[in-house]
């Protein structure tokens, strides 16, 4: 649930808006959520290290069902954007605390197959979300892409308080006050920056610098608060830990890189090709498929080989799929973008269920709520900077490209009064159909264009990720003879009844 809702208001939006109104303030109801969640994980990872897991995720469960309540009854953007962020802080603690539980009921001998059911999972959700919202706002209503989650989290619920039975050992430690503040600051600021920059704003307006500035000072004041505090939200002293450190960057860049795929190819098959949305969201289901595969394959792999083995093999695909994105053009098949996206999914599938494994691997069971909750923080920071940075870098070749393809003239009359520098023109039918072949062809082959000079930038990232998951240790999940005997005691294997 907590995975879904971060998108799949993105194909609700437009209906939304046409509903409630609010064009001006759209994005703030993705950008709540996504604030408040970001913010969140590695405070309640931290929290339930101190005091353990299963208070802290039924409090993330009823506020996110509360929330999720709330906002099928927003009557203005305003209010939907306040209960999103509400719904991100319920989503902030269930997404940190979920694997840390699992790896805290669940016996050493079982975990990799159940890392790659969780991983999965993630990735399902992550790439299902969009075309679930579409579906739910066509058929029922968008409010239902809301109440969709209190059947499922009163299931959760029950589950979690009735049959859930942790170790009433708890390392009780001093809450690091001055360093939460500081990240959600920090957090807020960046996540503000990029949500609104290009948007509502100007990146080079004093809105969007001094968002930039704020979080450039908060950020500094934080890594000096935290590495003076006994008990700091951030550990420095995990990144001294090569394993983990490596694991953190493989989660961000390879998420940044992963992200293209899943914005630009929907754009692609609906401006170049001229597809539905039903299409464009399709086009995603052999990526969907590919890791899913991928994520329970490695869940398997990591007791056998070591994690980066499994990582490097897989990213290779993940190369190999952006290459050849790249090579994207007006007239490209639609069972070669297939191909592509199966490979980009195959590629990425195994960082939802491995990295989650080795980031834990170096620490006691007191540590696992700290070092998950950051892995997940650093994935999400790496997929919200891939989109904005990408995303810019997209609109300023399609520009270049349309102007040196139509020189400003505009295109004859069929095209009179159109922003023909803005490529979400042709996902319009309407639009698209009054456009004179000439001009169409024009944007058609500057998008499909500026798309696959992106996948190219989107390379850089990916690389980066094989490079670091190169430089991971040789570890691999161990198993020990007897799960539930001593060793297991002391890997934190907790016997749930």
């Amino acid at each position: 649930m907590a995975s879904m809702d971060n998108t799949i208001v993105a194909t609700a939006m437009g209906t939304i808006v046409g509903e409630i109104g609010g064009l001006d303030k759209f994005v703030w109801a993705t950008s709540a959520y996504m604030v408040a969640e970001m913010a969140g994980m590695p405070i309640f990872g931290k929290l339930s290290d101190m005091y353990g897991r299963k208070r802290f995720f039924v409090f993330g469960i009823i506020v996110f069902m509360v929330a999720s309540a709330l906002c099928g009854t927003a009557g203005s953007i305003v209010e939907l954007s306040l209960y999103r962020a509400l719904q991100g802080i319920g989503a902030g603690a269930m997404v940190s605390i979920a694997f840390t539980i699992m790896f805290d009921v669940v016996p050493p001998a079982n975990r990799g197959k159940m890392t790659g059911m969780f991983g999965a999972l993630f990735g399902f959700a992550s790439i299902a979300a969009p075309l679930l919202g579409g579906y739910i706002t066509e058929h029922l209503h968008w409010a239902w892409i809301f109440y969709i989650n209190l059947p499922l989290g009163l299931i959760a619920f029950v589950l979690i308080a009735f049959y859930y039975r942790e170790s009433a050992k708890h390392a009780k430690q001093k809450i690091d006050i001055l360093g939460a503040i500081l990240l959600v600051g920090a957090v807020v600021c960046l996540m503000f920056a990029l949500e609104l920059g290009g948007k509502q704003y100007a990146w080079n307006s004093p809105q969007i610098l001094g968002l930039f500035a704020g979080f450039l000072v908060l950020a500094v004041l934080l890594v000096f608060v935290e590495k003076r505090a006994v008990e700091p939200i951030i550990s420095y002293r995990m990144f001294r830990n090569r394993l983990f450190t490596t694991s953190n960057l493989v989660g961000m860049l390879g998420g940044a890189a992963f992200m293209t795929a899943s914005v630009f190819i929907p754009i692609y098959i609906q401006g170049v090709l001229g597809g539905t949305a039903a299409n464009s969201g399709l086009v995603l289901l052999p990526m969907m498929v590919g890791s899913v595969v991928t994520a329970t394959a490695g869940g398997y792999l990591v007791s056998k080989f070591p994690y980066r083995s499994v990582l490097a093999l897989t990213l290779l695909l993940l190369i190999a799929g952006l290459a050849l994105l790249t090579t994207l053009h007006a007239d490209s098949p639609r069972m070669l973008i297939t191909l592509y996206m199966t490979l980009v999914g195959l590629g990425i599938g195994s960082t939802f269920s491995v990295l989650s494994s080795a980031a834990i691997h170096p620490f006691t069971a007191a540590q696992r709520g700290a070092a998950t909750s950051t892995l997940n923080f650093n994935r999400s920071l790496g997929m919200t900077l891939g989109i904005t940075i990408f995303g810019i870098l997209q609109s300023h070749a399609l520009t270049a490209k349309l102007t040196e393809a139509l020189g400003g003239s505009g295109a004859g009359a069929a095209g009179e009064g159109i922003d023909f520098g803005d490529p979400y023109v042709l996902l319009n039918p309407e639009l698209r159909h009054s456009l004179d072949p000439a001009t169409l062809g024009a944007i058609t082959e500057g998008l499909a264009s500026s798309i696959a000079g992106t996948f190219a930038w989107s390379l850089i990232p990916a690389v980066l990720a094989l490079v670091s998951a190169l430089f991971m240790t040789k570890d691999k999940l161990e198993l020990p003879q007897q799960a539930d005997g001593a060793q297991a005691q002391q890997d934190g294997y907790v016997p749930s009844h």
